[in-house]
């Protein structure tokens, strides 16, 4: 029964997607609706293999930018947050800050971002890391808060140090917090990447569905879309499976608290 249950949970997404599909097939045919105004799947995908190639290469650029910015945003997500959960006075005065940066609207930074850096890769990569480094760096904060003090002063006068505690009780507890994360950042890395494609860039998805609009090819569009969708889906994947390997003891102490094993 579990196993049947575990191929069902695993075949669910194709389910809906290829079922979302075939509804939006039937609604364009049945209303008529307009190529210009809504493709139909069978438009889209054929003009994802008739413009393939170019639109691989702009996909390929994306990826790039996106995983680069995203690096960049691990590493200074995990040293904020670990600085911003170990000190209160750290919190206190950096906590307001990082959500005024991120408040901004990304698009209204990236006209800065050409100014400083010109067009192209670079405003993609920074606008990457600025979306993705923030949701990093909270749950990592987040995750060193929750070391019960009780915990900490237990340790302390077994003779820990501050660095002792927060390598290994610290850390490890902050890992199911940071994978989460990851889930997270990565789809906004990919966001931050289009939005300076779509404004400052001759290459990337984002440039090549702006180029679409501006001569009315709306199935080109949508195949940007979709290229960008499952790209988008391919690395959350690969980190929610990172999560499971890495903080699988964190799901069974949870499904064993709840089951009352």
């Amino acid at each position: 029964m579990t196993r049947n249950r575990r191929r069902l949970e695993l075949a669910m997404p194709w389910i809906v997607i290829i079922g979302l599909l075939i509804v939006w097939q039937a609604v364009v045919q049945i209303f008529q609706i307009r190529q210009f105004v809504l493709p139909a799947p069978t438009a889209i995908i054929d003009a994802f293999f008739e413009y393939r190639a170019p639109i691989m290469d702009h996909a390929l650029f994306t990826l790039l930018n996106t995983l680069i910015g995203f690096g960049i945003g691990i590493v200074v997500g995990v040293l904020l947050g670990i600085f911003i959960g170990s000190s209160r006075l750290v919190y206190a005065g950096l906590y307001p800050l990082l959500v005024g940066v991120n408040s901004v609207p990304k698009a209204a930074i990236v006209p800065i971002l050409v100014l400083w850096m010109g067009i192209g890769q670079p405003p993609a990569i920074t606008t990457a890391f600025m979306l993705s480094f923030f949701p990093i760096a909270v749950n990592v904060a987040t995750g060193l808060a929750t070391v019960e003090p009780e915990l900490e002063d237990v340790l302390r006068s077994l003779g820990a140090s501050k660095l002792d505690i927060l390598r290994k009780v610290g850390l490890p507890r902050t890992m199911p917090y940071f994978f989460a994360s990851l889930k997270v950042a990565i789809t906004l890395a990919f966001v931050g990447a289009v939005i300076s494609e779509t404004i400052a860039s001759n290459d990337g998805i984002g440039y090549l569905m702006l180029q679409a609009a501006s001569q009315f090819r709306v199935p080109l569009m949508f195949a940007g879309v979709f290229v960008i969708a499952a790209m988008g889906i391919a690395t959350y994947v690969i980190f929610a499976l990172l999560e499971g390997r890495f903080t699988s003891w964190a799901t069974r102490r949870q499904e064993t608290h709840f089951g009352g094993g």
